[in-house]
């Protein structure tokens, strides 16, 4: 928690500063009204008392107590304008952390796990810097202040305070120890839960082709189920402090009256008065100390939950992306858009077995290189590796003759359009989906969205929506088919105009004439334009100018299909697998 502290900015350690202040002045004057209901008690008992006096001594009670009343006013709000800022920088903070984590992060924790670590444990951080500011402040300096108060009033009722509060010490401590496990499971049953609905609400239809809605329902239920229980048993711990605070408040209040009675009873008849003035106001220091500790109680039953979130939240702060930026560099003379491997393998984090070994090839400005081969042969791997999602274990990944590692990550991925295998839109409208991104080179203009729709093929369907390149699309693109969603996302990268693309079997939901015309079309508009591209049709990639061929992560044969099917034998087997020899051979 306060490794999360120092990230006070200093505005917020001045408002921290002032509220603190206040608290104190807050503390004093609460600790003024005994001594004036001890002046009070005198004047009532001591014959030929003005009422004036009494009056006057009332007043100033008054006053401290408004006074009082506004400095709390004021710590709340400074108090709550603290956490609310500290908790909007917070979470800006993590989601930008998190934006530049590598695939590999992103996996480690998980998106559920990131989503509620967003939210959830920022809440709960919020929460107790909300309260800590008047409560966890306020209670040790009113304890303190108010114990000197009373320590020279008697020794029977000091000891008998403090054995009380000892006792409460004793039962929070207890408690606290018992719950902290429990609220750790919390946070990670928490990560289960939304992982579990997250994945029932993106499956929806998977779920509902296979009659699956019983079996996700008793995942969720055991889930749920689980972490219900934990907090039960949390609140039935935590449910226990307040009864053991009702004791000790009237085990103090009686204590207080029987010792002071006991003592008064013994006293001649001039101590008499001194001692119930005593014990007036000790009652009312002592009940000042026993509510500075239950405000301490309400901080220890929000802790440990707290505690674990924002270990939670510095797991997140504290992780290092495993790819940095380079220091920048610029490409060699005469070189652009040109992709070259050298003897690059790769292994993912923690697995001990390589995706990819020594695979080397080059495709210069201009040309189309493919990749084909049996699933897990590591295609997509060698793609992912090219906007460094992840970087290569061993090897070098150069393009426009330099290492990846070089540039910085936003002016290497500027060179590339990217259209993944799974087709990806965001809440908007088409066009904020076409012009999405920034690569350097200003605001897309209306033109080039409309070109960059005609190249993918996609203005006959944008002109039938409703509102034509106005219209909207929902979150995951779930308004258009699954071909219309892939061209939209092959329009975001032609808009780009990038010097790579990058087809990460981008072709797969297309059917084969609008495939067949989208590839004509790129060669022709874009034309200068490295293309990579993964695919499993060998119609795709059969004009391509290099196909290279995988096989357990390493590279089986390089060249044109004509002499793939000559010299590969693994080509030559996905390919007839797919057409006869007469096809083939028409193309």
């Amino acid at each position: 928690m306060f490794k999360l502290l120092k990230r006070f900015s200093s505005r917020q350690w001045l408002m921290s500063a002032i509220s603190t202040i206040l608290v104190a002045f807050q503390v004093w004057l609460d600790l003024k009204l005994p001594d004036y209901m001890k002046e009070i008690t005198l004047l009532v008992q001591t014959s030929g008392s003005e009422m004036s006096d009494i009056w006057l001594a009332g007043g100033k009670m008054l006053l401290c107590a408004l006074g009082s009343l506004a400095s709390s006013i004021i710590v709340a709000f400074l108090a709550a304008r603290i956490a609310a800022s500290f908790s909007q920088k917070l979470r800006l903070t993590i989601f930008k952390k998190v934006q530049s984590f590598s695939l590999g992060e992103i996996n480690k924790f998980s998106t559920p796990s990131l989503i509620t670590r967003s939210t959830n444990d920022v809440t709960q951080v919020q929460m107790l810097i909300a309260m800590g500011l008047q409560i966890m402040i306020k209670a040790p300096i009113m304890a303190v202040w108010a114990i000197f108060k009373i320590a020279d009033k008697g020794t029977e009722w000091t000891m008998a305070t403090g054995f009380l509060i000892l006792f409460m010490l004793i039962v929070v401590v207890t408690i606290s120890t018992l719950a902290l496990p429990r609220f750790r499971r919390i946070q990670t049953l928490t990560d289960s839960l939304n992982r579990i609905t997250r994945e029932n609400l993106t499956g929806l239809r998977v779920v509902r082709a296979y009659n699956a809605e019983e079996f996700q329902g008793r995942k969720f239920d055991v889930a749920n189920s689980d972490l219900t229980n934990t907090y039960l048993f949390t609140s039935r711990l935590m449910a226990a402090i307040m009864p053991c605070m009702t004791i000790v408040m009237n085990g103090l209040t009686l204590s207080v009256y029987w010792i002071g009675a006991s003592l008064i009873d013994n006293a001649g008849m001039m101590e008499k008065m001194t001692l119930f003035s005593n014990m007036v106001v000790f009652s009312q220091y002592a009940m000042q100390v026993v509510i500075a500790f239950m405000m301490l109680t309400m901080i220890f039953i929000m802790l440990p939950r707290v505690t674990v979130s924002a270990k939670r939240i510095n797991e997140v702060l504290e992780t290092q992306s495993a790819v940095q930026d380079g220091p920048g560099a610029a490409a060699l003379a005469g070189l652009q858009g040109e992709i070259e491997f050298k003897n690059v393998s790769f292994k993912y984090p923690g697995a001990e077995d390589y995706v990819i070994r020594n695979v080397s090839f080059t495709a210069s400005k201009g040309e189309t290189i493919a990749f084909i081969g049996s699933t897990g042969s590591g295609k997509s791997t060698i793609i992912n590796l090219l906007p460094r999602f992840y970087d290569a274990t061993e090897g070098e990944v150069l393009i426009d003759g330099v290492d990846v590692r070089e540039y910085t990550q936003k002016q290497l991925r500027n060179k590339l359009g990217y259209i993944p295998q799974r087709a990806l839109l965001f809440t908007g409208t088409v066009t904020s989906n076409v012009a999405y991104g920034d690569n350097g080179e200003g605001e897309k203009t209306e033109e080039m969205v409309k070109k960059a729709v005609e190249i993918a093929q996609s203005t006959d369907f944008v002109d039938q929506m409703p509102e034509g390149y106005d219209s909207s699309i929902s979150q995951g693109g779930t308004n258009v088919s699954g071909g219309q969603k892939q061209r939209l996302c092959i329009a975001r990268a032609v808009c780009r105009d990038p010097e790579i693309f990058i087809f990460d079997d981008s072709f797969s939901a297309l059917d084969f004439k609008t495939d067949k015309n989208l590839r004509l079309a790129l060669k022709k508009e874009l034309a200068g334009t490295t293309s990579v591209i993964v695919a499993q049709r060998i119609g795709t990639i059969r004009d391509a100018d290099k196909i290279v061929v995988l096989e357990n992560g390493e590279v089986n044969g390089i060249g044109t299909h004509s002499e793939l099917m000559k010299t590969c034998e693994v080509y030559r087997e996905i390919a007839l697998s797919q057409l006869s020899e007469e096809e083939l051979a028409n193309g």
